[in-house]
């Protein structure tokens, strides 16, 4: 049997696109086993457009949420897993959309995107045909990068981002990579810790303590994606769970499923494989 292809090619965009998008993704995988992939939660908002095909979500987030097929889709933070079907065969380009950035490029707090999966043309109308037309018509990945660059500047808007106090609190907890105490990080913004969490979550989607855990969490994952992963023991550890069964006991509610499952799921023959083009 025939080796599958996967080829993941990572780009980072222009200088000042960079504080609203840290990074794209672009990804072609070929003659794998058909199977479901989890969308894990991340400190990101997804945004994906195809270049073949589509992205088949059989579950969302939200549970309540009924399964769909996008062309293009915008996904907000969650601290559940999607769940996606596919075929063996998934093309396209993954954008990684901080928190911060989804009022000047999506026109909404990323709070109302929160646990949900749009299509793409519900946020930016005619424009995100446009923008999948370019894409597909596009020859090579730095082609479609420097497309993907083009329209983004041309819809930033000049819009009021988030309150000062919020901007801060995020990105304190993000550099922290979640490890930071809800009780000292709203101290150190001056508000109380209720109105903290109220307002955080409003603007963001998850409160204070659940964006925290998803931040260990997704630290957490990206160790064990490499190819020489430590031991669990070690990741729970470096990436401030109080023990190894803490780690697993975050993995099932986050994921749906342990670490060791989960790296049986993505990479079952090889393990420096990184088929995250899907991941929401």
């Amino acid at each position: 049997m025939n080796e599958p292809l996967i080829e993941t090619i990572a780009a980072t965009p222009r200088a000042r696109l960079r504080p609203l998008v840290t990074g794209y993704t672009g990804y072609r995988i070929e003659g794998a086993e058909p199977g479901l992939h989890r969308g894990l939660p991340s400190r990101h908002l997804t945004l994906i457009v195809t270049l073949d095909g589509t992205v088949d979500l059989a579950a969302m987030p939200d549970t309540t949420q009924p399964p769909a097929s996008f062309t293009a889709l915008a996904g907000g933070l969650h601290a559940t897993p999607a769940l996606i079907n596919h075929d063996g065969h998934q093309h396209g380009i993954q954008l990684h959309l901080t928190p911060l950035g989804a009022r000047i490029l999506l026109g909404l707090p990323a709070g109302e995107l929160a646990s949900t999966v749009i299509d793409l043309t519900t946020l930016l109308g005619p424009l995100a045909g446009e923008l999948i037309e370019r894409l597909r018509s596009a020859p090579t990945w730095t082609d479609r990068f420097l497309e993907l660059d083009g329209t983004l500047i041309r819809i930033a808007r000049q819009r009021d981002g988030p309150a000062p106090e919020l901007t801060w609190a995020w990105r304190r907890l993000a550099a922290s990579h979640g490890q930071v105490k809800v009780t000292a990080l709203a101290t150190e913004v001056g508000w109380s810790r209720r109105h903290l969490g109220e307002r955080f979550r409003r603007e963001f989607g998850l409160a204070p303590k659940v964006a925290g855990r998803v931040m260990r969490f997704e630290v957490a994952h990206r160790l064990l994606r490499t190819a020489h992963p430590p031991g669990l023991a070690e990741v729970a550890a470096r990436c401030g769970f109080y023990d190894q069964a803490h780690l697993h006991r975050e993995w099932r509610e986050l994921a749906g499923c342990t670490p060791s499952r989960w790296l049986a799921e993505e990479f079952p023959s090889v393990h420096d494989s990184d088929p995250e083009g899907t991941a929401l």
